[in-house]
């Protein structure tokens, strides 16, 4: 079944004649991706690599109601009313690529999204791949068929790059992908890592999930606490928390918007115990995830 991103994949871009979007939106098609139409206000008749573009979502919808999903490819000060736009032309998928969204904005697209049947997943996300049927957004390159093969391991991660090394290490122990999820690195996230646990315990293809997490935040402490509330949760889940060096380094923000230390519960160490306790095999090297797997599998 996979999450997300599937066979099923009617794609949208907004902003597709722009640089990025030019750039990624082949890669999306020769994977096998349906990328439908385009958006960008003012480009409408253009074409780009064969997609149609129009002004406007209502448009591009009204022309092909088959659309989905869609991919933001805008600049940070247009981005949230791309993601209205797209909301409000009933899109059920809405992936945000976009860095640098202003909180404030963030904080009344999560407003919007509480009275929609939407999933937002982003912004600052690379995408979401379902290997052998859809990818959305950059993952994977222009190489994703090798870098992602099909499996029945979940991964989800803060991290656009580390997401494909992850796979890297889940692939060498022997194991294969259903999806992989990158929900970005922001202070707030369209989707968090309970969500993306409760969108794989519905997954038939998905056995076990891996989890990249980060230092800053709270969305891994969520786990735990949802793991310690709730036993709907039928599958191992390994995790791995990045950035334990900076413990000695607070308010320092690393990469991320969100890769920020302001409390003990911010650190790698706090939540690595806290997954710990809730049940989550939690590794403390990277590379010892296929391992981890093979044990809990």
């Amino acid at each position: 079944m996979s999450i997300f991103a599937d066979k099923d994949t009617k794609l949208l871009v907004q902003g597709i004649t722009g640089r990025a979007a030019r750039e990624k939106t082949p890669h999306m098609i020769e994977y096998g991706t349906d990328v439908v139409a385009g958006v960008t206000p003012g480009k409408g008749g253009q074409e780009v690599q064969g997609v149609p573009v129009y002004d406007t979502v209502r448009e591009a919808k009204k022309q092909h109601p088959e659309i989905n999903t869609s991919l933001i490819y805008v600049p940070h000060f247009a981005a949230k009313d791309a993601v209205l736009e797209a909301l409000d032309s009933g899109i059920e998928k809405i992936n945000v690529t976009t860095e640098r969204i202003p909180t404030r904005d963030m904080w009344e697209l999560q407003e919007k999204l509480d009275n929609h049947d939407a999933t937002f997943v982003g912004p600052t996300s690379v995408g979401v791949i379902s290997p052998g049927k859809s990818k959305i957004g950059p993952i994977g390159g222009n190489r994703a068929e090798e870098a992602y093969t099909k499996g029945s391991i979940g991964i989800v991660s803060k991290s656009g790059g580390m997401t494909t090394e992850t796979a890297q290490v889940v692939q060498k122990a022997g194991f294969g992908i259903s999806t992989a999820m990158d929900i970005g690195g922001d202070k707030i996230a369209g989707t968090t890592f309970v969500e993306a646990l409760k969108m794989f315990e519905e997954d038939s293809q998905t056995d076990a999930v891996v989890m990249f997490g980060e230092l800053g935040g709270t969305y891994e402490n969520q786990v735990a606490d949802f793991l310690d509330n709730n036993s709907e949760l039928d599958m191992p889940v390994v995790a791995f928390i990045t950035g334990k060096f900076t413990e000695d380094m607070p308010s320092q923000q690393y990469g991320h918007a969100g890769a920020v230390i302001r409390g003990d519960k911010n650190k790698p160490s706090y939540k690595e115990r806290v997954l710990s306790e809730s049940g989550v095999h939690v590794v403390d090297v990277h590379h010892e995830i296929g391992e981890k797997l093979k044990e809990v599998v």
